[in-house]
């Protein structure tokens, strides 16, 4: 199954008549990662039918509160829910202090353990593995310590071609081995050579999320050729200025980003309250990279 993204928020910091602030979803082979968690995330999540239950990280890139103030509000919810599952949360190290007094202040003892990692928004570096995945940081140029996050499926296995593994009498037991890449040696001592006995395996898949940032032309090489690239772009050109001054971006620089990266896809986000009509900042990123999508609220996009 491909990698989806889910849009629950693309506001900027106040939110708008129609959008929500930063949140979203990514499925992973039925594995849920939370990406942001602005207010309104949890009623989003049960507006797109996402169970809350099942998201097993979460991932915060910077304490502007437009990014994490929904965060409280989801894992009271999580626990008055009776959820015991583990969590894991990956963030700037002065969320623990916020979520431990606001538990504090309220007398609340989570139902479930809450494992919190702090984030090094200095360094890339990988910050959570799995068996199908990786999750590195991308680091960003905002007015605050913030960093981006890359996801990454990891190396997949070969599809066995049964048909050509039963005329050479490979046994099932070798079927492992052979998905690895591994030759077969018959009883004649014979090598049958791997590409024979297998399909090549699906390529590996690919999300960049790239949260608050000034226009930063060294992102590119962070984020080469990857197949599908979330940046942020609060502002229209006549605004680049404002931009700069802000730590934000403009949609023509995001698009410019996704260009030089090489990117398959591009989703810009973050838009100001000031644009009742998105489509200015679509049309600007279009100029540059052909292939951009605005992050609607709803919207789902395929990793593929």
């Amino acid at each position: 199954m491909p990698l989806s993204v889910t849009i629950l928020g693309s506001s900027s910091a106040s939110p708008a008549l129609n959008r929500n602030h930063s949140a979203q979803i990514l499925n992973c082979n039925e594995n849920l990662f939370l990406i942001d968690c602005g207010e309104g995330t949890q009623n989003r999540l049960r507006k797109y039918g996402v169970k809350i239950q099942r998201i097993k990280c979460i991932f915060i890139s910077h304490l502007h509160g437009d990014h994490y103030l929904g965060l409280i509000g989801l894992l009271s919810t999580m626990h008055l829910l009776g959820r015991q599952t583990e969590i894991n949360l990956y963030a700037p190290a002065e969320l623990k202090e916020i979520i431990d007094l606001q538990f504090k202040v309220s007398d609340t003892t989570l139902r479930f353990k809450l494992s919190f990692f702090s984030i090094n928004s200095k360094k890339t570096e990988i910050i959570y593995e799995d068996k199908n995945i990786t999750v590195s940081t991308l680091i960003l140029n905002h007015r605050i310590p913030c960093t981006g996050f890359l996801f990454k499926e990891k190396r997949k296995a070969k599809k066995i071609n049964k048909i050509a593994c039963m005329a050479h009498n490979i046994p099932l037991e070798f079927y492992n081995e052979l998905k690895l890449g591994k030759d077969y040696k018959n009883t004649e001592g014979e090598i049958i050579k791997n590409n024979i006995l297998t399909f090549d395996a699906p390529p590996s898949l690919g999300y960049a999320y790239c949260s608050d940032t000034a226009y930063l032309p060294s992102l590119a090489e962070q984020i080469k050729k990857i197949d599908l690239l979330y940046h942020e772009a609060t502002f229209a050109n006549e605004q680049e200025e404002r931009a700069k001054t802000t730590f934000h971006s403009t949609a023509k620089q995001a698009a410019q980003i996704a260009k030089n990266a090489e990117v398959k896809k591009l989703i810009i986000g973050h838009f100001s309250n000031r644009y009742s009509n998105l489509q200015t900042l679509l049309a600007e990123a279009k100029e540059v990279f052909e292939n951009t999508e605005l992050a609607n609220e709803g919207n789902v996009f395929l990793v593929d």
